[in-house]
């Protein structure tokens, strides 16, 4: 088997060219002569070729020599510019940004992100991808999959972004026709709109401070496939359903929905980034990564608690929680 190319050798070579000696070119590269005799000599004979005539006072290039410096000489600094050009991506944005986030998410968060990174680095591009299947990170080509409510093992490697909550809505009007107070019992009952994407969209555990906690089992009157699709159908007025914050934060606020059981909480999940397995991070990819966590933790700093429908003490029933 030909043994592999030896670039080391190629700069040692082309430095005694350019430097006009060996004792010029250790001098140059900071190695002693008989370093720089001995790799051009290896260099030689793995060609088969006598690249330099060497006397006692001064060193030239044969034929071949010359011929080889000149393909050397390109090669060298192509990759002196790709050390450079790969060295510089680590430390400035370059190229395009590939992403992929969850459709509501996406457009609730990430969409925003996008922009700001963009007005920061426009002249780098951006790809992303809204998408509730979870993307094979192995054989795509994606810089950063976010990744949103409870994470499976995997071989890739994962950040925590930040955490959501999750809150009982409805809309104004289907709000006016339920009793004053309300109880997690009491919705139990209630039409609701099942979110099939979740593994399950009708149970659920409700707590009030740290010892009432009680789960219940509703019957769905519609089912969706997509939480957009479960947001959209609250907006209309079809039922209750229970969604993410980054979802309805800005309809609660708006007056558009209505967050039923508003001293009760829900299991929070996770907001984590998500990446192949790998020991370095291109700038491109660090820059956007913090600055989803600036803008994850200035949307979950507390807020004044929104008006919702009340809720009278039900009796206490330890339960799961939800998977």
């Amino acid at each position: 088997m030909a043994e592999l190319l030896n670039l080391n050798r190629l700069a040692f070579f082309a430095a005694v060219i350019e430097a006009g000696s060996f004792t010029a070119a250790g001098d140059r590269l900071g190695v002693a002569k008989a370093v720089v005799s001995h790799q051009v000599g290896k260099l030689e004979e793995e060609l088969g070729v006598t690249l330099l005539m060497r006397t006692t006072r001064r060193v030239r290039a044969t034929e071949a020599g010359r011929f080889f410096y000149d393909r050397c000489a390109v090669i060298l600094r192509d990759a002196e510019s790709a050390f450079a050009e790969t060295s510089r991506s680590a430390a400035v944005p370059t190229g395009t940004l590939t992403i992929t986030a969850p459709v509501d998410y996406g457009a609730a968060v990430v969409a925003p992100a996008i922009t700001l990174f963009m007005e920061r680095y426009s002249h780098m591009r951006v790809e992303a991808s809204f998408d509730d299947d979870v993307a094979d990170l192995l054989a795509e080509p994606i810089d950063v999959a976010i990744r949103v409510g409870w994470l499976t093992d995997s071989g890739n490697q994962a950040q925590q972004l930040g955490t959501f909550a999750q809150h009982l809505v409805c809309s104004p009007a289907f709000a006016r026709r339920l009793p004053p107070r309300l109880d997690p019992k009491t919705v139990e009952g209630l039409p609701w709109i099942a979110n099939n994407a979740l593994k399950t969209p009708l149970r659920w555990l409700f707590s009030r401070g740290e010892w009432e906690k009680t789960t219940i089992e509703a019957r769905a009157s519609v089912s969706a496939d997509k939480t957009p699709t479960v947001h959209a159908c609250v907006l209309a007025g079809a039922g209750v359903s229970v969604l993410p914050d980054f979802l309805v934060a800005g309809n609660i606020a708006a007056g558009r929905l209505v967050r039923l059981l508003p001293d009760w909480t829900l299991p929070a999940g996770g907001i984590h980034v998500v990446y192949p397995a790998a020991r370095f991070r291109p700038a491109k990819v660090r820059l956007f990564v913090d600055l989803m966590k600036r803008l994850e933790r200035a949307r979950s700093r507390p807020e004044p608690r929104s008006s919702g429908l009340t809720a009278s003490p039900p009796g206490r029933s330890p339960a799961p929680g939800r998977s």
